[in-house]
């Protein structure tokens, strides 16, 4: 039996829009093994429900018709970010729809909850954002992860629970935990004396401007400069361009590959150098009480955003509903939404669409309107497993003690994160949850995606832990429970070329001032601040065509 089964088997608990872990059709892992007293789940997005799409014409036809003004399609960063400006610019709550295939919004930003703690199933963190991103600010203010301003300065002030706690990163290198990511511990001379000419680089990088005015790099994307001189770094791999600037040490390009893989899914050698030098070059946070290099976070991760933002608007959310066809009329657009629980179709009568949906759904969706409404843009997505481990304790070695992020050299995955650490209720003595992070970067996206939902829940659990055996000798036998989640389309990955080619930004133009398109696939980087761009600017884009 696969254990893809059990993909729906999820509970919704509460307004919090977290996951319960089900006690029902639980996962074992395989017997006679370590392992074999370690139960769980297997998650995914609604892989069942998202199959439908794939042949649309076995779905009911519509039974019933009801008319909006706006449709949104897509409960991500994106979805939500504009349901929310679309009311905060005046739209009535009765006038908007927001419509999701899975049986809760949030996207790639979901959260899960056990007995034992709140955890991450996707993205966990925001980095403290440039004071330019003013819409980006005030949404923070408004969820009170912003406190003030300071008098003098202007700048914001931070809640200091939502602060990444000390100590917030360490790195598993030559048998010790050092502090700090970047390798240290062991790291000869010649390979320091790189490691230093590089940050420097980026921070002549972060500095630059081109000769439009804007900076080099900044976020959102959009905001960066077009300059050539930058633009050209799209065109080759990170990696080409780490050879050619003689940055050989294999401690700074393990860590520089694990930054890729950490963001996008992919290599070094498989991103551009544009999005490889962004990473870094970008981050210019600034705050009364931290510095660009710190980080929010919380025990759900970025799940409590998502929860911030479908609270901070009223229009209603529709879930378990497959948006599979969008029709052209003469007031609008028509879309077709199938009711997984019911088993019904209703036709949704609109003035406007938003598309808040992967590029590789929104090709599906609108293949019966007209050519001129078609968004090709080839996209590199990178798959992704997530599993969170309830641990009775965690072994540790010497050097620095558990912190926030916790990374282990020279393996497949991007470490873990602790989700007991920013729980101030929680006792260091007791279980606590780990998620786990493997990205899985391939050449063939598709050859790798369907290896992934092919892999069994034990061999999930067996990998896992065989790497964290490596650090915490031990950790085995105590594993309460684990809980896995397969991102088979994850995120989008800046292949050279995407980012500032052409049909990028063709892809992200509206059609006929009727059809709107957010998501973060169009922005080529597959984080919080970019979803909240694309969301804002949709909403705006449909606002200035109701003033037409």
């Amino acid at each position: 039996m696969s254990s893809r089964r059990h993909f729906l088997q999820k509970t919704a608990l509460g307004s919090a829009g977290l996951l319960l872990a089900p006690l029902a059709g639980l996962e074992s892992c395989a017997p006679g093994t370590g392992r074999s007293h370690i139960r769980g789940s297997m998650h995914g997005a609604n892989h069942a429900t998202g199959h439908l799409l794939r042949a649309p014409a076995r779905l009911p036809a519509p039974t019933r018709t009801e008319t909006v003004e706006v449709v949104i399609i897509g409960g991500g960063v994106a979805g939500l970010t504009a349901r929310r400006e679309l009311e905060r610019q005046g739209m009535k709550p009765e006038q908007v729809l927001l419509v999701e295939l899975d049986e809760q919004p949030g996207g790639n930003s979901r959260a899960g909850r056990n007995e034992v703690s709140a955890y991450p199933w996707g993205a966990h963190y925001l980095p403290i954002p440039d004071v330019r991103n003013h819409a980006l600010l005030r949404f923070l203010q408004e969820a009170s992860i912003i406190t003030g301003f300071d008098a003098a300065s202007g700048l914001p002030i931070y809640n200091d629970y939502h602060l990444c706690h000390d100590p917030e990163e360490r790195l598993f290198l030559h048998g010790h935990w050092q502090t700090g990511l970047v390798p240290e511990l062991g790291v000869p001379p010649a390979e320091k004396e790189q490691i230093a000419r590089f940050f420097q680089l980026i921070e002549d990088l972060r500095q630059a401007r081109g000769q439009d005015g804007r900076d080099a790099f900044r976020i959102p994307v959009q905001e960066s400069s077009q300059d050539e001189q930058f633009r050209k770094l799209d065109v080759q791999t990170f990696a080409a361009w780490l050879d050619a600037h003689r940055f050989t040490s294999p401690h700074l390009r393990w860590y520089l590959d694990y930054s890729c893989r950490d963001d996008y899914g992919a290599s070094a050698a498989q991103v551009s150098a544009w999005a490889g030098l962004h990473y870094f070059a970008s981050r210019k946070g600034q705050a009364h009480n931290a510095t660009a290099s710190d980080v929010l976070t919380w025990p759900e991760g970025n799940g409590f955003l998502v929860e911030q933002l479908r609270r901070q608007a009223s229009a209603p959310i529709r879930p378990n509903t497959v948006a599979y066809a969008l029709h052209d009329t003469p007031t609008g657009l028509a879309v077709d939404c199938f009711d997984v629980t019911t088993r019904q179709t209703t036709r949704v009568a609109a003035r406007r669409v938003i598309m808040a949906t992967p590029l590789f759904i929104t090709e599906r969706l609108i293949t019966s309107l007209p050519p001129a409404a078609q968004r090709p843009l080839p996209c590199h997505r990178a798959p992704w497993a997530v599993v969170n481990l309830t641990v009775a304790g965690l072994p540790q070695g010497p050097g620095q003690p558990l912190s926030w992020d916790n990374v282990l050299y020279g393996t497949e995955s991007v470490g873990y994160v602790s989700a007991w650490h920013q729980s101030l209720s929680q006792s260091a003595g007791g279980p606590q949850v780990i998620t786990y992070y493997l990205p899985l970067p391939a050449a063939d996206p598709t050859a790798t995606r369907r290896q992934a939902y092919q892999t069994s829940y034990d061999e999930w659990v067996r990998r896992t832990l065989a790497e964290l055996e490596t650090a915490h000798p031990g950790i085995t036998p105590l594993v309460q429970r684990a809980d896995v989640w397969v991102w088979g389309h994850g995120m989008i990955a800046p292949t050279p070329g995407f980012v500032w080619g052409a049909a990028r930004a063709a892809a992200a133009r509206p059609w006929q001032n009727k059809l709107f398109f957010a998501h973060t696939d169009l922005s080529g980087l597959s984080i919080f601040e970019e979803g909240f761009y694309q969301g804002v600017r949709a909403a705006q884009e449909l606002l200035a065509a109701e003033q037409d």
